[in-house]
């Protein structure tokens, strides 16, 4: 019998248990988390704040009383201090927990901010449940808000307060939002939200902020040129960082994105301690170069692994793709693989010459009357003709494409192998040449044309 200890109570941690335990029914398994609940859907965080999910309750996926009439082990508002690998022990609240199996699942956290001001009251990070609650109770009284970053959590967060008449300035430092797509794309959903909600949205690209001011309270923003910017409240949502800190003082390997170095066993390089979820580094299935990425689906899939080879199995966790999916309210946003930006980028290290094609289409057919239009980029390197990405964006249904390409991506299809592809159709589900490959016909005649120059 083993005794397995496992930190971290979101989404990894949690998944180690149940698997763990399901895997061997004798083994000791403990669970400790510094929150006060456990197996919660952070993802959800920003449906709850809008009104779709009507209690914070509903976002709790598992109790601790459930995992306990499992046989599991949970201790909440439990803290890791420090792991001791020689004695195969932690310190958790001041106390000396010995485990045969260590497994971290951390997670991650709201980046820091280091803007002067960030620690002033109404200024908030969303990654906890106890961090969406606060919003939300703020929101009931406020009127204007800033937001202060661009990605996907960003606009999340905007569908949220714009769907309770807040009006929101959204600060982007970068030349962009949504920087996991390539500008034309990313400039669609931009003009889409302006064109929506521009009397309740101001989107500004390339604006740092200088100062958060306030006396003890949050009362608005100075940017880097000067310009005051004044609200009810502001949200920090500028990406989250891997929780490691106490792994590595213990020796833990960290690779080149911070985050824990694992094997495709989820193991550290310290033996019978292990790793999943948010805290540690992906291997990127095209690239071949280790990332980072924070995904609840991600860390799922790890868990998984993780407690299959701690419970004695055999099970790898291959990689990741970053496919990706969000919306602004019925507008639809999804990447997968590469864009043609960051193959550019790679292209440098790892040979390839990236091309692309877009197409925009209806979703199904155009008498339908519930037809859409969904704009589609597809990227390839055009010595090869693999697939190296694609980007949907749309009213349509842009996401059923990306998950199409994301089946080519792991299969490492060519253009023409996407081509002959028998997808299903008809026309209130499709149209007889999908955007998809009619993307990648655009893509082989390009490809054809230098095979014959």
């Amino acid at each position: 019998m083993k005794k397995i200890v496992i930190i971290g109570g979101c989404a990894a941690g949690p998944k180690v248990a149940a698997k763990c335990r399901r895997m061997n029914k004798e083994n000791e398994i403990h669970l400790y988390t510094n929150e006060k609940i456990v197996s919660y859907s952070a993802c959800g965080l920003p449906y709850y704040i809008e009104g779709i999910v009507p209690k914070i309750e509903n976002l709790i996926i598992r109790t601790p009383e459930e995992f306990r009439d499992a046989g599991i082990n949970v201790h909440l508002d439990h803290t890791c201090t420090k792991i001791i690998p020689d004695e195969k022990a932690v310190i958790i609240n001041n106390e000396k927990v010995r485990y045969d199996e260590l497994v971290l699942c951390t997670g991650a956290r709201a980046k820091d901010v280091k803007i002067e001001g960030g620690h002033l009251k109404n200024v908030y990070k969303l990654r906890t449940i106890q961090d969406g609650i606060a919003i939300k109770e703020k929101m009931k009284t406020a009127k204007t808000a800033v937001i202060i970053g661009g990605g996907y959590i960003g606009i999340e967060i905007l569908e949220a307060l714009i769907a309770n008449n807040i009006k929101v300035t959204m600060l982007e430092a970068g030349e962009q939002i949504l920087s996991n797509f390539d500008n034309d794309i990313a400039k669609i959903i931009q003009n889409y939200i302006h064109k929506k909600d521009g009397d309740k949205v101001e989107i500004r690209e390339k604006t740092k902020v200088d100062k958060i001011v306030g006396k003890d309270e949050f009362v608005g923003i100075i940017t880097d040129s000067g310009e005051v910017i004044e609200a009810d409240f502001c949200i920090v949502a500028t990406g989250v960082m891997p929780n490691t800190e106490i792994a590595s003082e213990a020796g833990i390997e960290t690779g080149r994105s911070g985050a824990i170095r694992v094997d495709n066993r989820m193991q550290t390089n310290i033996e019978h301690i292990w790793a999943a979820g948010d805290c540690c580094e992906k291997h990127c299935l095209i690239t071949k170069i280790p990332m980072y990425i924070s995904l609840g689906s991600i860390a799922n899939k790890e868990g998984r692994v993780c407690a299959i080879n701690v419970s004695g199995g055999d099970e790898k966790f291959e990689g990741v793709l970053c496919s990706f999916v969000t919306r602004y309210f019925d507008f639809t946003i999804s990447t997968t693989g590469l864009t043609e930006q960051h193959a550019l980028e790679y292209s440098k290290f790892i040979n390839i010459e990236p091309i692309s094609a877009t197409v925009k289409k209806h979703d199904r057919a155009g008498y339908m009357p519930n037809t859409n239009e969904i704009t589609l980029k597809l990227v390839a390197d055009k010595r090869t003709g693999e697939v190296l990405g694609a980007q949907a964006v749309g009213k349509g249904d842009a996401d059923k494409r990306i998950n199409i390409a994301t089946s080519a991506l792991k299969s490492k299809m060519t253009v023409d192998e996407l081509i002959n592809l028998d997808l299903t159709y008809a026309p209130s589900f499709g149209t007889p040449i999908d955007p998809l490959l009619e993307a990648a016909y655009k893509l082989k005649k390009i490809i054809d044309t230098k095979r014959h120059s």
